[in-house]
C-alpha cells in the first residue's frame, strides 16, 4: 500500500492538513486529491474543529495536476470530476480554511489557494498559471481563482502565464499577507488565533453571506439579511457570546489550550 500523502493532526480547535508528496512538488496526483478530500471531510465533520489549515512539506505548496498521471490519461481520467469537488468542498466549507504557503503554487495549486478563506505565504513563494503554456487552459480553477483577482490581473496573468511573486498576489487579491519565512508561522497562528475565537455557527453563516449573490432587489435584500441577523442574535449561541463580552470572560466556543 502507497504510503499516505496527506496527513491531519488536531490541536487548540485547528486541524492542520498537510500535503506531504514532495517528491513530486506536491503535484495533484489522484492519490493525493482522494487522501485531501478525504481529510477536509473528516475535519469538517470534527465538532471540536473550529478552522483548518492547509500547510505542506517540502519547498513547494503545489505544483498543479500531476502531469505524469495526465500524460498517459484519457479526457475522462484527468480529474475533471475530482478537482471540482475538491475546490468545492474548500469554498462551502463552514469552517474557515487557512492556506500556509511556504514555496510556489503553480495552476490547480493556484486553485487551491484561492478556494481558501485566507492564503498567507512566505514573501519568497512564485505563482503562476502555466495552463496556456502547455496547450491546456485553466477551466476549473477559474471558478475559485476570478473572484479573488482584479479582473485586469486576471487577464494578463491567466493569458500570458507568466510567474509572479508574492508582493503582486498580495496586490491582486490572490493572498491576504506576505511575510518574510521565519515570521511565517507567527502570521499563521495570529490568523488562526483570531479565527478560533468567532462562534462556529456564526463562522459558517458569515462565509455563507460572503458567498451570497445581490439581487436586483435592495429591498429585498435587507429583509433577508435582517431576519439573518435576528436569528442570531436570538440563538444560543449569540446569547452566550452576548453574556460573555458582558462579562469580560471568554465566550464558551473558544478552544481551551
Amino acid at each position: 500500500m502507497a504510503d499516505e500523502l496527506v496527513h491531519r493532526t488536531t490541536r487548540s480547535g485547528i486541524a492542520t492538513i498537510t500535503l506531504d508528496s514532495p517528491h513530486n512538488r506536491n503535484a495533484l496526483s489522484a492519490q493525493l486529491r482522494r487522501e485531501l478530500r478525504e481529510h477536509l471531510t473528516a475535519a469538517l465533520a470534527e465538532d471540536p474543529v473550529r478552522m483548518i489549515v492547509l500547510d505542506h512539506t517540502g519547498p513547494v505548496f503545489c505544483a498543479g495536476m500531476d502531469l505524469k498521471e495526465s500524460r498517459a490519461a484519457g479526457a475522462g481520467a484527468q480529474g475533471v470530476r475530482e478537482l471540482p469537488e475538491l475546490l468545492e468542498l474548500l469554498w462551502t466549507s463552514p469552517k474557515p480554511v487557512l492556506a500556509k504557503l511556504a514555496g510556489p503554487a503553480r495552476a490547480g495549486g493556484v486553485g487551491i489557494v484561492a478556494a481558501c478563506d485566507l492564503a498567507v505565504a512566505a514573501d519568497s513563494s512564485t505563482f503562476g498559471f502555466s495552463e496556456v503554456r502547455i496547450g491546456v487552459v485553466p477551466a476549473v480553477i477559474s471558478l475559485t481563482v476570478l473572484p479573488r483577482l482584479h479582473p485586469r490581473a486576471a487577464h494578463e496573468l491567466l493569458l500570458t502565464g507568466e510567474n509572479f511573486g508574492a508582493a503582486r498576489a498580495v496586490e491582486i487579491g490572490l493572498l491576504n499577507s506576505a511575510v518574510p519565512a521565519e515570521e511565517l508561522d507567527a502570521e499563521v497562528a495570529r490568523y488562526a488565533g483570531m479565527l478560533v475565537r468567532g462562534a462556529p455557527n456564526a463562522l459558517a453563516a458569515t462565509k455563507a453571506l460572503l458567498r451570497r449573490p445581490r439581487s436586483a432587489d435592495i429591498a429585498a435584500d435587507f429583509e433577508e439579511v435582517l431576519e439573518l441577523s435576528a436569528q442570531h442574535f436570538a440563538s444560543e449561541e449569540g446569547q452566550e457570546g452576548i453574556r460573555a463580552f458582558a462579562e469580560k470572560r471568554p465566550a464558551s466556543w473558544i478552544p481551551q489550550e
